[in-house]
């Protein structure tokens, strides 16, 4: 189930993510080695677009990294990091940089909203390039990839991807339900919720498999900054 945060930062502001792309020779351009995060953030919700910038797993010949230029200026090293093995030959890389810079802007919106909403987009998948391009370009949000690594999105979780301990539900709706099994299907704990506030959860060692739906994902507790 889509987060509501996430609809509201589905896409970034257009030219704060192209400005970080390209360069002029002159200086009066935008240069490709602005930081990766626009110096003014956006005073209200980044604004919803029809467009958007090729997918940076995008299928096909990729061009090689020592042949991946912008149209006038440079791209920093991580930049060009980011962009090895990403970039279709024939595509603008700058096209490509726009969905890392993209995510790391969406990234921005939503740990300023609400930074269990963001590390729960990166647990479900909704902003599914957020590990390489918090390495890349935005490496002050490695903390949020790092305690998504050990949640879980709503669905059925067993064997050896259950990990004990306790866990927070991260905007879960009201309509929150989960449930922990042991061997033979017994249950070993299970509830509901809906108030939509968060709800905690302990994931024992006799887990077999854990059911969450509506919950949206589940967080470690105690990984929160």
């Amino acid at each position: 189930m889509r987060n509501p945060f996430l609809a509201c930062a589905a896409v970034v502001l257009t030219a704060a993510a192209l400005a970080a792309c390209g360069s002029s020779a002159d200086g009066n351009g935008p240069s490709a080695t602005t930081a990766t995060e626009p110096a003014t953030p956006p005073t209200e919700e980044p604004a919803a677009s029809g467009a958007s910038a090729p997918a940076a797993t995008a299928e096909g010949p990729k061009t090689p990294v020592d042949e991946i230029t912008p149209a006038t200026g440079t791209f920093t090293k991580k930049q060009k990091e980011y962009l090895k093995d990403r970039v279709p030959k024939g595509m603008d890389p700058a096209a490509v940089l726009q969905t890392g810079q993209e995510t790391c802007d969406k990234l921005r919106y939503l740990v300023k909203a609400d930074r269990d909403t963001a590390v729960g987009a990166i647990v479900t998948g909704e902003i599914p390039d957020a590990k390489d391009a918090v390495a890349g370009l935005c490496t002050q949000h490695q903390d949020l990839v790092d305690e998504a690594a050990y949640g879980y999105p709503d669905g059925k979780h067993s064997g050896k991807k259950l990990r004990p301990g306790v866990y927070r539900s991260a905007s879960p709706t009201t309509d929150c339900s989960w449930q922990i099994e042991g061997a033979g299907g017994k249950e070993l704990a299970s509830g509901a919720s809906d108030t939509g506030k968060t709800r905690k959860i302990t994931i024992p060692d006799s887990a077999v498999t854990f059911t969450s739906t509506g919950c949206y994902a589940w967080l470690p507790e105690g990984a929160a900054g």
